[in-house]
């Protein structure tokens, strides 16, 4: 009933096969963590819930390739962020070979795709199909969060075939914080952005912003609708039915994760306690989540979390 924290870069050098990797063993759970606040608190929240029905779990914070590499190769369990369509180039293969099996979609409401603050909405541009007669508004620019994303590539691919007249518009790719900085200072001035934007975020909490409409589905089906999928090592998946009727039914929707993301990530609250404080704020919902789960010697689960976290 113990959990480990491990942030490492050994697993790198594990993934480019440097040195030998010994396959997770069937009694501990090891969970894989980007660096994504939503992913940690909701993982932290997982683990809570499972230690005390005695279940020893390590939490490994990584890079998303290894991640994947590591649910291939067996040194990983479970991963809570497997975002689809954007993952699906690392998810399909692994997948259709057998070595990973999806649970659950566990965010209700994602989505990305490209956003505007209210003020620019409500003058009118509210689809992809209104930003080529408004280019001089945008200064042509596009705002990404990174090259190589998955969005990045959406984006190069559409400026390069020239969907919605995007030919001469320019992506301007930084990173995350850079991104959403520039959206940021533009909306205290009131001045036009347009933005790579995504829910679940805090972005959706603290900005006051709409998604375009986009019935060419650049992003994805039903305009940039997305699943985060709750990612399984089969083998861990086949030998404990338990954990993944747990798994199953550990779900949110995407106002939660929002909150989660905002609270840890921007308010820089303890993750441990952010997750602690979910569970004890939504006592229903977690016994909805615990519904046929039992402890590791087949005790109801229910009672053993109401108990320990007071509820």
């Amino acid at each position: 009933m113990t959990r480990s924290l491990t942030r490492t870069t050994l697993i790198s050098a594990l993934a480019l096969g440097m040195v030998p990797t010994a396959q997770a063993d069937d009694e501990t759970l090891h969970l894989g963590v980007p660096a994504w606040p939503g992913i940690t608190v909701k993982t932290e929240i997982a683990e809570q819930l499972l230690s005390p029905l005695g279940y020893e779990t390590t939490i490994q914070e990584l890079g998303l390739q290894v991640i994947y590499q590591g649910l291939d190769s067996g040194d990983l369990d479970i991963f809570l962020g497997g975002w689809m369509p954007a993952q699906k180039d690392m998810f399909t293969p692994r997948e259709e070979a057998g070595a990973i099996v999806s649970l659950a979609n566990n965010v209700d409401g994602a989505q990305m795709t490209l956003a505007v603050p209210d003020y620019v909405h409500d003058q009118g541009i509210t689809s992809f199909a209104d930003l080529d007669e408004n280019r001089d508004m945008f200064e042509g620019q596009i705002h990404g969060f990174g090259s190589g994303s998955a969005a990045s590539e959406i984006l190069n691919e559409a400026i390069e075939e020239d969907a919605w007249g995007l030919n001469d518009w320019e992506l301007v790719d930084t990173s995350e914080v850079g991104m959403l900085s520039a959206a940021r200072d533009a909306m205290s001035r009131d001045e036009p952005i347009l933005w790579v934007g995504w829910t679940p975020h805090w972005m959706n909490l603290e900005f006051s912003m709409n998604y375009l409409e986009d019935p060419k589905d650049l992003f994805g089906e039903n305009n940039g609708e997305s699943d985060v999928l709750t990612i399984a090592r089969s083998g861990y998946a086949d030998a404990h039915p338990n954990v993944v009727t747990f798994f199953e039914q550990f779900v949110f929707d995407h106002e939660e994760q929002s909150w989660m993301i905002k609270e840890f990530g921007q308010e820089e609250r303890d993750a441990e306690t952010v997750a602690a404080d979910w569970i004890r704020d939504n006592s229903e919902r977690v016994e909805t989540m615990l519904d046929g789960v039992t402890t590791q010697d087949g005790d109801p689960a229910w009672p053993i979390i109401r108990e320990q976290f007071d509820l």
